[in-house]
């Protein structure tokens, strides 16, 4: 949007500009716009930080997942169990 401005175009917003507001209001408008941009990067810059401090806190905070054990392991495991258990048939 504002990448096809040229030269002329901005020229013709800062006499605009200083029609609207004066050559003596213009040095407070800008320092006001200033402080609005530092103001503005300063609440991102804390937002970004405690942000990451909630995500390692709650990283901290939640249990390790449980481990998955292999099912059929556990099910070889089980017959060789009841089979160790059962006596040997006769013939």
């Amino acid at each position: 949007m504002f990448g096809s401005l040229g030269f002329t175009e901005l020229i013709l917003i800062l006499v605009i500009v200083l029609i609207i507001f004066g050559a003596g209001k213009l040095p407070q408008l800008g320092e006001g716009l200033g402080k609005a941009i530092k103001g503005f990067k300063k609440s991102v810059h804390e937002a970004d930080a405690i942000e990451a401090e909630a995500q390692a806190a709650a990283q901290q905070a939640a249990p390790p997942p449980p481990a998955v054990a292999d099912s059929s392991a556990q099910t070889v495991s089980a017959n060789q169990t009841a089979a160790a258990a059962q006596p040997a048939p006769r013939v």
